[in-house]
């Protein structure tokens, strides 16, 4: 007879195909059933915190949800800060975990549903009579509001027989998930004729797009947008992709972006925005508009998500976008001609770098701009946290915000570059994965080097930015006095480490050794290894977007 453990497994399979986690006691029936029973491919990865990120990237790369197990106990809290970014970025996952058994917490317990909405995730516990649709409902739940759920199996519940698995066409087998498509807001009519207006008669109308209208699928709507208005373009730095016109965009807005392009975003006299959280990063602390720009948004939070935010509608972004173009062609108005004068290309560009810093180590820009152009065209880009998050932002261009995955920025962590690898491996099985990550968060995740390295083998690329420091604690109370050895990192030698794991690693210590990854590109990806360069760039080159925190 089916067993607990096999009703999850089973009704999991039918909406889930991947699998991330660690084995342990309170998981190990689940997986067993998962893998001698089902379709689902099981992924394992070296920390539980692993699990859970490589199921946030795998969501993110690719829109479909994945699932992270991991067991009770230190197994579990091992996830929460992972699990804490994900429900921050609002990823739709569903995390397994083994739970204390029916009969009561046992001495080394501890109370993982309170741990788990703590962190802002709800949890569903399954039971003998109750475990397929308990899995459904804890799906639809994800999916609907677009959050991580923990889906927690007793340890005394787990083996327990539960009659025969529900038929896949049954009633009730199929989550019913909601579009989140939510109506416009309450007086959303007087705030899009403003918008209209507004956009009718601008001399230098601005649309920034972010990852929100990505989801909305509201590129085309925008593009469209953009031509009826003769707007120029430009995204947050989860939208890097967004719109499809290299001519009107401006690239990366905030402390990414270009200098030039940032003179022209400033010079704006309205800005609408679509799904971006405006956060401080994005609005270069409120100084990325002059005081004058008319600034409207366009989101799903309640209410407007920035005090230079003059008119608010809240709804999808696609829709509304498509609604403000009917309204801007209704009025019969002509498109603005201010970005026929302009070299955006040019303004586009990023400073060019001196090839070493004044320490004598590798200048990161010169690095970062070679990298890039070296990169296959196919790339999917996964960061870490830290300082080095300028370089790549600023240097390596990519084709779609589903491209560039940042997870732990949500959170304001580190440590989770090396687990995302397997994540987007699995969900992109088409694109070169290339992971961007300091030496202080590649060593607190070091452990799923190996993973990375197995998963995304000859597709995979790591780029370590090794200053041998903290750079962001440096760079923010290293200045400031504070005695300097909690910050600093003695110097690792990462290639040496990914050699040990199966990769190719290389130190990069000037830019000819950059042709290492030229070379491996050129060969086939069945005939090539993992590939880490170890970049010793120097402590003294400060990213722009970093001078801007230091500023405030």
């Amino acid at each position: 007879m089916p067993t607990v453990s096999a009703h999850v497994a089973h009704t999991l399979a039918r909406h889930i195909d991947t699998v991330f986690g660690v084995m342990g006691n309170g998981n190990a029936y689940f997986l067993d059933a998962l893998g001698r029973e089902t379709s689902a491919g099981f992924v394992a990865v070296r920390h539980e915190a692993a699990g859970v990120v490589a199921a946030d990237a795998h969501f993110r790369a690719c829109g479909r949800p994945a699932a992270a197990t991991a067991t009770y106990g230190a197994g579990f809290t091992n996830t929460l800060t992972a699990l804490a970014e994900a429900v921050q970025a609002r990823t739709p996952l569903v995390l397994i975990v083994g739970d204390e058994p029916t009969s009561g917490s046992r001495p080394w317990g501890v109370d993982q549903i309170a741990l788990a909405a703590a962190v802002g995730a709800r949890t569903y516990t399954v039971g003998h009579r109750d475990a397929a649709a308990t899995v459904v409902i804890a799906i639809e739940h994800a999916l609907t509001y677009r959050l991580p759920v923990v889906l927690g199996i007793p340890y005394d519940v787990a083996t327990r027989e539960a009659g025969p698995i529900p038929d896949a066409s049954a009633p009730g087998v199929q989550p019913e998930v909601t579009p989140e498509r939510p109506p416009l807001g309450p007086h959303a009519d007087a705030v899009l004729d403003r918008i209209a207006d507004a956009l009718a008669t601008a001399e230098r109308p601005l649309l920034l797009g972010g990852r929100g209208a990505w989801l909305a699928d509201a590129g085309a709507a925008l593009d469209d947008l953009a031509a009826a208005t003769g707007a120029l373009t430009a995204t947050s730095a989860l939208g890097r992709g967004l719109f499809s016109d290299p001519d009107r965009d401006l690239g990366v807005a905030g402390g990414f972006g270009a200098p030039g392009a940032m003179e022209i975003v400033r010079r704006a006299d309205v800005a609408v925005v679509f799904g971006a959280g405006l956060n401080q990063f994005t609005m270069r602390f409120g100084e990325l508009f002059a005081p004058g720009t008319q600034v409207f948004q366009v989101d799903l939070a309640p209410t407007a998500t920035h005090p230079n935010v003059g008119g608010y509608v809240q709804g999808d972004a696609s829709d509304v976008a498509a609604e403000i173009t009917r309204r801007v062609r209704s009025r019969g108005a002509t498109p603005s001609t201010w970005g026929r004068g302009l070299d955006i290309a040019a303004a586009r560009r990023q400073p060019v770098g001196h090839a070493v810093g004044p320490d004598g180590r590798l200048d990161p820009r010169t690095a970062a701009a070679r990298i890039g152009e070296l990169l296959p065209a196919d790339r999917v880009i996964v960061s870490d946290g830290g300082h080095f998050l300028g370089w790549s932002n600023m240097y390596w261009p990519v084709a779609s915000p589903d491209r560039m995955i940042m997870v732990g920025t949500a959170y304001q962590s580190i440590g989770l570059g090396f687990p995302s690898v397997p994540g987007a491996a699995v969900a992109r099985p088409d694109a070169t994965i290339v992971l961007t990550t300091g030496d202080g968060g590649g060593l607190m995740a070091l452990s799923d080097l190996e993973t990375a390295i197995r998963v995304a083998g000859g597709r995979g690329i790591a780029v370590v930015w090794n200053d041998a420091q903290y750079g962001a604690e440096v760079l923010n109370y290293g200045v400031k006095g504070l005695h300097p050895d909690p910050m600093l990192i003695p110097q690792v030698d990462f290639a040496a480490v990914a050699r040990g794991l199966g990769a190719e690693g290389v130190v990069v210590e000037t830019v000819a050794d950059l042709e290492a990854l030229a070379s491996w590109s050129t060969r086939p990806t069945d005939d090539r290894p993992f590939l880490l360069l170890d970049l010793r760039v120097s402590a003294a080159v400060v990213a722009p977007y970093w001078e801007e925190i230091a500023a405030r």
